[in-house]
């Protein structure tokens, strides 16, 4: 057993996170000037994957993105208690779809549950929209990437299963310097 205050493995105590999140909720225009700096943080866990280092130094979205799929109300924020957004989901209706542009926290609070609060609060904001599903592109084989969706409930799609809209985004991410062996389109069937 550890110390009163500090669980252990073993201890009857449930684990509590170091930090405890004040709300998720859509964003609000004053959100999107922290958006680029969780972005940045969030593009430095790309360093643990070598041939992917180079996206910690790519350059990131300016604010007025951010601003504009907040005024489409398909952005959500995760605020800590100080008020310190830490985290966000930016997404954009497409025809019956909801589109994942970006799922980004800060790297001192990933592998936390807030990317998964923030993605069962756009599936949640889907369904009430009567969407019939969640479309997005990742890599394939970084583990909180396409492993992260799949474990809820999105679908890898081959290229012929992708249609037309998501094989373009693939190409543009290609384009700008994505491998494209690495590089795969996902889609939650909302029911």
């Amino acid at each position: 057993m550890g110390r009163r205050d500090t669980p252990t493995l073993f201890s009857a105590e449930p684990w509590k996170p170091r930090r405890q999140l004040h709300d998720h909720h859509l964003a609000q225009v004053a959100d999107a000037d922290a958006l680029p700096d969780i972005e940045q943080s969030e593009g430095d866990a790309y360093r643990e994957v070598a041939e992917l280092a180079w996206i910690a130094d790519d350059e990131n979205q300016t604010v007025e993105p951010h601003r504009e799929l907040i005024a489409k109300g398909t952005c959500w924020v995760a605020v800590e208690q100080d008020g310190r957004t830490v985290a966000f989901l930016s997404a954009e209706i497409q025809d019956d779809t909801l589109h994942i542009w970006e799922l980004a926290a800060r790297l001192d609070r990933q592998r936390s549950g807030i990317g998964r609060a923030l993605l069962e609060k756009a599936i949640t904001d889907a369904r009430e929209r009567r969407l019939v599903a969640i479309t997005l592109t990742t890599f394939r084989d970084v583990i909180w990437n396409a492993p992260f969706y799949q474990k809820l409930g999105f679908q890898v799609l081959g290229e012929t299963h992708a249609g037309d809209r998501l094989r373009q985004i693939l190409r543009r991410e290609i384009e700008h310097g994505m491998p494209a062996s690495r590089r795969c389109a996902m889609r939650l069937i909302l029911g």
